[in-house]
């Protein structure tokens, strides 16, 4: 209650009596019931809206089956509410673009998904930029839909299956995108800032720093996509390690995973994680890419990204020989780690060490991986391949790797060291595969049907694997992409049998992130 305010005719006495009596009159007499406090609005119930592209109606309320919505322009513009669901119907194909404009928030997010029975809901975006787009929006789940986006071929149309873009936003937090099925995705050979492609997050921008919390895509499926399968970008990536980075400051996206998804048949690149901190790739199988880029791609890696660790990964069916490699440590990687990872039958090699130019890339890890049947004949190029500007601290330690293709190198090096190579078999091709690398350090590898032992090597062992051919590593080893077998020769992991071995007692700390 507002105090009466005091007037210079008005004597102490008065203004004492006065504000006694307006206290009296604002307390309960004796014997009154007190006023009831007001009650508390009750929260609103998340609703379920329906989308029948084949036999719902734009007129209709769209909050049950029998009065769903008939179009993705309907179904974009509705005002959702947090927690609220978008369910389209199982069976039918919806054309266009599905571009909500609400957000959900923390605990309840908006989620789009299925009801019905039959085929997955179709998604077709018909040659738009996206069939579903999420812009400037957050917390939000895709569960259960089939997408596909093919328009006029084209070598000037960014094109993606499913974009979550933020542009200007700060920070976007929790997507989820799972068992989502993304094919024929004909968009032009765009990589980044604005990227064409079958699962994309992509931050943009140069006005406010922004950035991606809480991504998670599994048990999705790309398909016969062009560019990128499953993949991140920014323009905010510039700090001491990209000190010629895009943006003013380095705003990395943070707790991201991907796993236990599927990418076949990809023009550019399978998996690639760029400007993350802390993110993690595992289970992923990725077969068949940089199919049609003129770009370089690699199956699974990295760009100014720090902390990643890509484990229990299958890439096979890198194509071409301008990269084309399953793994990458590229520019600006950061105590990353590769391990327990398969790889086999890719033109580009097994591993790229790549660092750019005036960057960092520093304390990074390949270890307890399996490469078989890779190669990769380009000058300097070979299974393994260190080019571009020297790494620091990159320890390459117990892998098995074995070739039975003429003409490639176990390790090839145009220059740039930094690297160790400890405690790897290397197993060349019948007519051997040389180590045609002077520039890096060797220790304590076992070497067979490779021309000459790096002149380093004091503890190098010469002498054969046993393996029965070439390709009995693969037989014994079966998938790490399944969880099993990866040959461990210092421990880690599981034998060829599938026997759990112990890891070292070090793992993880000798080169493992701010170490």
């Amino acid at each position: 209650m507002p105090v009466p305010r005091r007037t210079p005719g008005l004597r102490s006495g008065a203004t004492v009596t006065a504000l006694t009596a307006l206290v009296a009159l604002a307390a309960p007499q004796a014997g009154a019931t007190p006023a009831a406090t007001p009650p508390t609005p009750a929260r609103r119930a998340a609703t379920t809206f329906h989308v029948d592209c084949a036999a719902g109606s734009d007129t209709a309320p769209g909050t049950s089956a029998a009065t769903a919505w008939r179009t993705l322009k309907k179904a974009s513009a509705a005002r959702y509410r947090p927690g609220d669901r978008i369910l389209f119907r199982r069976g039918t194909t919806c054309t266009g673009t599905f571009a909500p404009t609400a957000s959900g928030t923390a605990g309840s997010p908006l989620a789009a998904g299925a009801y019905g029975s039959g085929a997955a809901p179709r998604i077709a975006g018909a040659g738009a930029r996206a069939a579903i787009l999420l812009d400037n929006v957050q917390h939000w789940e895709l569960r259960d839909l089939d997408v596909t986006n093919t328009g006029p071929v084209t070598t000037t149309e960014r094109r993606a299956g499913v974009l979550v873009r933020l542009h200007d936003f700060g920070t976007g937090r929790h997507y989820l995108v799972d068992g989502v099925t993304v094919h024929d995705v004909n968009g032009a050979d765009f990589k980044d800032p604005d990227p064409s492609g079958g699962i994309l997050f992509a931050v943009q921008g140069t006005a406010r720093p922004s950035r991606l919390d809480g991504v998670t895509v599994r048990h999705s499926s790309v398909r016969h996509t062009d560019r990128t399968g499953i993949g991140t970008s920014s323009t905010w990536g510039r700090r001491p390690e990209h000190p010629n980075g895009p943006g003013t400051t380095f705003a990395p996206i943070t707790a991201l995973s991907v796993h236990h998804n599927t990418v076949r048949d990809v023009g550019g690149d399978g998996i690639v994680v760029q400007n993350a901190v802390g993110a993690r790739v595992e289970h992923n199988r990725v077969d068949g890419f940089n199919i049609r880029s003129g770009g370089y791609n690699a199956g699974v890696w990295a760009w100014n990204s720090d902390a990643v660790r890509y484990q229990f990964n299958e890439v096979s069916g890198g194509h071409g020989t301008r990269d084309s490699m399953a793994y990458d440590l590229d520019g600006g990687n950061n105590g990353n780690v590769y391990q327990y990872n398969y790889s086999h039958d890719n033109e580009g090699g097994f591993l790229l060490v790549c660092n750019g130019e005036g960057m960092t890339s520093d304390r990074n890890t390949v270890r307890y991986n399996v490469s078989v049947n890779d190669r990769n004949t380009a000058a300097p190029y070979g299974v393994i391949s260190v080019v571009c500007g020297p790494a620091t601290r990159t320890l390459v330690h117990n892998n098995t790797l074995t070739t039975r293709f003429p003409g490639t190198a176990m390790v090839s090096s145009n220059g740039p060291g930094g690297v160790t190579f400890r405690d790897n078999v290397f197993a060349g091709a019948p007519a051997g595969s040389p180590i045609a690398d002077t520039h890096n350090t060797y220790d304590h590898n076992l070497y067979a049907r490779t021309p000459g032992i790096p002149a380093g090597d004091t503890g190098a062992v010469r002498a054969d694997p046993l393996f029965v051919t070439p390709d009995d590593v693969r037989l014994r080893a079966g998938s790490p992409a399944l969880g099993a077998g990866v040959r461990v020769p210092g421990g880690g992991g599981r034998d060829f049998y599938g026997n759990p071995v112990p890891d070292p007692p070090n793992i993880g700390a000798d080169q493992g992130p701010g170490k």
